[in-house]
């Protein structure tokens, strides 16, 4: 009876760590050539008024709106003066993390003077990154 409890208060400590790894799995494979870039602006820009548009570029890999699972697609994600967190869960939607769930792959910003970072992102159907994730360098701007 011992050994029973043993074994089941086991496999429930292992429940956690199981189910996490189911997560990993589901992620959508992109391919190995695949590559996400920004067009505009470039590294080093200087935007005077803070208003300017963002070219997002994808090669290996085609645009599909949020929701519409198909292999080797995905839809445009922009970083913004922040980091991939945790390419396993989906990316948050705030205004450090813009979505483009429509397939856009431009977009009119404005942003407040100062240095910033851009980092375009491609999440799959549900927002969650590829396996591995398809990413952008990250371009650095002033804006005046």
């Amino acid at each position: 009876m011992l050994r029973t409890a043993v074994i089941a208060v086991g496999a429930l400590l292992l429940l956690p760590l199981l189910l996490a790894g189911q997560g990993l799995a589901d992620r959508a494979k992109a391919p190995d050539d695949a590559r996400a870039y920004i067009l505009w602006p470039p590294n080093g820009a200087v935007i005077n008024g803070g208003k300017f548009w963002v070219r997002m570029g994808l090669q290996n890999m085609g645009v599909a709106p949020a929701g519409i699972s198909h292999a080797d697609t995905g839809h445009h994600h922009l970083l913004i003066d922040t980091d991939l967190s945790n390419p396993d869960e989906p990316i948050p939607n705030d205004r450090q993390h813009l979505h483009f769930g429509a397939g856009q792959t431009e977009a009119r910003l404005e942003l407040p003077p100062g240095t910033h970072t851009l980092q375009m992102v491609l999440g799959d159907a549900d927002h969650v990154p590829h396996d591995p994730p398809v990413m952008s360098e990250k371009v650095t701007i002033t804006v005046r």
